[in-house]
């Protein structure tokens, strides 16, 4: 079932969420970019970690993704998710580093 709100008149209507452009569109003058962005995309399909970190590593990708936002603050808004995510006690160790890791090379382009 899809998410809906109300409307003035009492309608019903269904909300919908964007779909970012893919991140070659969006930015071709990072290169490391596209691999931060494979990075989160593993970690999102990564069984052994907890399913909201695997939310949290898709809503980054989101964040990277939007086309219409400056660079540094999607990096920023991705940090700050993936920051969230880091300090959740029952994230592996595995998946800790790799968090570390993926903002690591998210601050060393801005």
């Amino acid at each position: 079932m899809s998410p809906s709100t109300k409307t003035e008149d009492g309608s019903t209507a269904a909300l919908t969420v964007p779909t970012p452009m893919p991140i070659e569109a969006t930015d071709g003058k990072h290169p490391g970019l596209l691999q931060v962005v494979e990075s989160l995309a593993a970690l999102s399909e990564d069984t052994s970690v907890p399913r909201n970190i695997r939310r949290g590593a898709q809503a980054a990708r989101i964040e990277l993704g939007k086309p219409r936002t400056a660079l540094d603050l999607r990096i920023a808004s991705a940090v700050y998710v993936l920051d969230d995510l880091a300090n959740d006690p029952n994230l592996p160790t595995h998946g800790r580093t790799a968090l570390w890791s993926i903002m690591s090379n998210l601050e060393s382009l801005q």
